[in-house]
């Protein structure tokens, strides 16, 4: 039987790295989806705002209210170039926990396939060894046949021939 992989916990630990990292990245991407989501809302809510000003008071009402829209539309764009880089930023972590993974996986594939090589080889020299003894017994067994024959013949040549 094989040994365990040695760095079987270091790949169980690259593997939980990596998984958090999607898990990071998703949740990351999903910021920038939502994000642009609200924008897209705001800014269509906004064009289909009309309104005509009757007095000062309704003028001024409609530029605090548009003061305010631009506001609230460049702090969702901060928000989203925010979101952006954080996202990057994940992709990044993602990518190399990925890469760290990766190399841990391939020294673990390595190793099975020593491992199995191994098992190989002395499954073989068990069967070689099982053979061997076989032919070594049938060879025994030839051995003592022919010896025998040779002892009978010999007691057969030692008698003296009888007549016919």
């Amino acid at each position: 039987m094989a040994r365990a992989f040695p760095l079987a916990g270091l790949l169980r630990l690259r593997r939980l790295q990596e998984d958090r990292a999607a898990s990071e990245l998703a949740q990351a991407n999903g910021r920038v989806r939502d994000n642009n989501t609200i924008q897209t809302r705001a800014r269509r809510t906004l064009e289909g705002f009309t309104s005509t000003a009757t007095d000062v008071d309704t003028l001024r009402a409609i530029a605090a209210s548009r003061a305010s829209s631009t506001s609230m539309l460049a702090d969702l764009s901060a928000l989203d170039v925010t979101h952006r880089q954080a996202a990057q930023l994940a992709q990044g972590d993602f990518q190399r926990a990925k890469i760290q993974a990766v190399s841990i996986e391939k020294l673990s594939d390595k190793h099975l396939t020593e491992a199995h090589a191994e098992d190989l080889r002395v499954e073989q020299l068990a069967l070689d060894e099982i053979a061997s003894g076989s032919w070594q017994r049938r060879a025994q067994k030839a051995s003592s046949i022919d010896a025998s024959s040779v002892a009978a013949t010999q007691t057969q040549a030692e008698v003296p021939d009888a007549p016919r």
